[in-house]
């Protein structure tokens, strides 16, 4: 039976594993598909057995198999343990316990990038959402980048699809804003640009299956109505 609760202990890179009856470390072997010895993240305990200091960072739920698992988040006092298992083989060996993959899997950050538009009145474009989270609120022109995409194209290619607006952004530091929503721990960083235009918002082909509405709004006003925080956050900058 697994333990109701454990820690993820992470140094650069590199996890403590253990097995079964808590000894370790353990190295995952990357593509195995049986799972006859499991390895698994330690508990408090089995830490303080192998005279490990650390450091607690805070806390993830998981829930496997209709029970939940408390995973604590841990920082180790030693030197970079090079003898640990290397976080990027965890996701491949099935050996390796879901909750320790699934913990790693919530480490990795989700990054939006977004972009504060602004014409020569000082007014902010926003779009009202068709869909997703925020269906029916106001947020700033963006979203997840793609994978090896630049936050300054994805904010970019992101306001060409959503309003079918093409822009260059304006040569000043993005905001970037970091935050974790939820105990399922997983955190998200965005880079909020800014640009130029003073265009008509309703002459805009926006896509109409994601972009319900666009609108200019007085710098005060878009802060009130925006709901996320990242937007909110970078809008306090103008």
């Amino acid at each position: 039976m697994h333990p109701e609760e454990v820690v993820h202990l992470e140094h650069d890179g590199r996890v403590l594993l253990v097995d079964q009856n808590g000894q370790g470390p353990c190295i995952p072997v990357t593509g195995r598909l049986t799972s006859e010895t499991l390895m698994r993240l330690p508990t408090r305990d089995e830490i303080e057995t192998m005279g490990l200091n650390w450091d607690q960072l805070g806390h993830t739920r998981i829930s496997w198999n209709q029970s939940n698992t408390l995973v604590i988040k841990g920082y180790p006092k030693i030197a970079w343990p090079k003898h640990w298992a290397l976080k990027d083989d965890l996701i491949s060996d099935n050996a390796v316990h879901p909750v320790a993959r699934e913990a790693i899997y919530r480490s990795i950050h989700r990054l939006v990038s977004k972009v504060m538009i602004s014409n020569d009145q000082n007014h902010v474009l926003m779009a009202k959402v068709e869909r997703g989270h925020f269906r029916g609120f106001w947020t700033l022109p963006g979203g997840y980048m793609d994978h090896n995409e630049h936050p300054t194209t994805g904010c970019v290619r992101e306001t060409k699809e959503e309003l079918g607006l093409e822009i260059e952004l304006l040569d000043v530091e993005p905001i970037v804003t970091q935050n974790i929503f939820t105990d399922e721990g997983i955190s998200f960083v965005s880079f909020t640009y800014q640009a130029h235009w003073n265009g008509d918002a309703s002459t805009l082909n926006v896509q109409a299956e994601e972009i319900a509405e666009v609108r200019w709004f007085e710098v005060s006003e878009a802060q009130n109505v925006a709901v996320s925080h990242f937007d909110r956050e970078a809008l306090r900058s103008l």
